[in-house]
């Protein structure tokens, strides 16, 4: 009797251990099916958020052209300074100038300093024409240097087929 009992305690034992195995396996199998099944989710959501373009037999993708990165920046500085009178209420004011230019080509370089009159001629026609009130406010400096660089911008188009300025920059600027 003593000998089924033992047999039965070893069988109890035994029974514990391999259904704590059984769980353990079942455990690590569900946790490998939910990590399996979130791959697979991500990939097929990304897939539809992603769609890849696949020619057909005979057609070929359309690519998109690649930009070329710009040029760099060229700042040519026009010397000597502008000295200018402007209105202000019938009387005569000063508007002293430092222009520079911003260009990304060395052939528009040589065309100012080709025609450096006309540049000069457009700045003095321009700038001179304003009015010492509205120049005074931040608008009005805008407003000038967006007009100059419409004006030069013009001529540079009608000299060398292409508008070749991209900026105007004022690097002094002084009324009195």
């Amino acid at each position: 009797m003593a000998d089924e009992e033992q047999e039965q305690n070893d069988d109890n034992t035994d029974a514990p251990a391999s259904g704590g195995k059984k769980k353990l396996l079942l455990l690590l199998l569900v946790g490998l099916v939910l990590i399996g099944v979130s791959v697979g989710g991500t990939v097929a959501v990304l897939s539809m958020l992603q769609p890849e373009a696949v020619p057909e037999e005979g057609e070929q993708l359309e690519q998109e052209p690649v930009e070329a990165p710009p040029k760099p920046a060229i700042y040519y500085a026009l010397k000597p300074e502008y000295i200018l009178n402007i209105e202000a209420r019938g009387r005569r004011r000063y508007l002293r100038l430092d222009l520079t230019v911003m260009t990304r080509e060395d052939d528009v370089i040589a065309a100012l300093e080709l025609h450096r009159a006309t540049v000069d001629h457009i700045v003095t026609l321009v700038a001179g024409g304003q009015i010492f009130e509205e120049v005074q406010t931040a608008e009005g400096k805008e407003f000038l240097r967006l007009q100059l660089l419409k004006e030069l911008q013009t001529a540079f188009e009608k000299e060398i087929g292409k508008p070749g300025i991209e900026q105007v920059l004022f690097t002094n600027f002084v009324m009195q």
